[in-house]
């Protein structure tokens, strides 16, 4: 026979360092440093492809959805069925507005204009200075009159809007304008992309004040609705599939400014006397569009530097 102490032994031991790994992993997982992801291992079942899900009621800056509408709730289930499905994009979206809202949101509050705003910087440009097919510019994609308008200079070596503060502040200055004119923050979103003139001849046209009783081109139709179903799935990631840890979103870099109001006849030698390369330099400073920066008018312009440690520059 087993004796009564060796078998205890047996059962107890295994037990024991089971109960053991299970609290290891258990407190590893709660340790801040443990890494967020979450493996996801989809049955057949769960690999089919749903309508993602809408919220019983949305709103913009407070005002609310109507989404008893058939034809409001409609647009609103194709934006959310392309924001949710078209994987990549969101994605990106959710990484790099870890490094900008933190840059766009005091603005907008600044200047008093609500903070769901931010969601039509992504809207608008996937958080990127893109450039549109009509030559609309950066994050807010200005076109040139417009961005001259509310004080931004456009010229060949210089163009404001790729300069995010700036070209936020310039976004700001329209949607104020916009917002007096209609009295609501949703015809001041749909006329950022319609135009002021377009929605105000919409409205006589129409006899409605109300965006969402409003025909318009598909192009504004599909934009309100956009930015309101990005500012969900940015709320809810989870909820609308994606998943990602603290590692991967896309840190916001500590700069330091230096002021420039002289001319600059070589911004490769700026960025090396900086200690830095040209292409960081371009980086920090989109809105530095030539090598040069002639300045004949002895403005001041800020120029941002990474501060140390805060990217490692490749050596030559």
């Amino acid at each position: 026979m087993i004796d009564r102490k060796k078998l205890f032994l047996i059962i107890a031991i295994p037990i024991a360092f089971t109960i053991l790994v299970a609290l290891l992993v258990f407190y590893y997982l709660k340790s801040e440093k443990a890494d967020r992801r979450i493996p996801i291992v989809l049955t057949e079942r769960e690999k089919a492809i749903y309508s993602p899900p809408i919220p019983d009621t949305l709103d913009f800056c407070t005002e609310r959805v109507p989404l008893e509408d058939f034809d409001v709730k409609e647009r609103m289930d194709r934006e959310f069925l392309v924001n949710s499905y078209w994987h990549s994009a969101t994605l990106l979206y959710l990484k790099r507005a870890n490094r900008w809202f933190p840059v766009i949101e005091p603005i907008l509050k600044k200047n008093g204009i609500p903070d769901d705003f931010k969601f039509m910087s992504v809207a608008e440009s996937g958080l990127i200075n893109t450039v549109s097919p009509e030559l609309a510019t950066g994050f807010w994609q200005l076109m040139e009159p417009v961005a001259k308008k509310y004080g931004l200079e456009v010229n060949k070596e210089v163009d404001e809007r790729y300069n995010i503060e700036k070209s936020t502040q310039a976004a700001c200055d329209y949607l104020k304008e916009a917002h007096a004119k209609f009295g609501n923050w949703t015809l001041a979103a749909a006329s950022y992309n319609m135009g002021i003139d377009g929605i105000l001849k919409q409205i006589e046209r129409q006899k409605s004040h109300n965006y969402y009783n409003m025909f318009l081109n598909d192009e504004t139709y599909r934009f309100v609705a956009r930015i309101i179903s990005l500012k969900e799935i940015f709320k809810n990631p989870h909820k609308y599939g994606f998943y990602f840890s603290e590692n991967d979103v896309y840190p916001l870099i500590k700069t330091e400014e230096i002021k420039v109001n002289y001319p600059v006849n070589d911004l490769a030698d700026f960025a090396i006397a900086h200690k830095i390369n040209y292409k960081i330099l371009k980086v920090f400073n989109p809105w530095l569009r030539d090598n040069t920066l002639k300045n004949k008018a002895r403005k001041t312009y800020i120029i941002k530097i990474p501060l140390d440690g805060e990217i490692k520059i490749i050596p030559e």
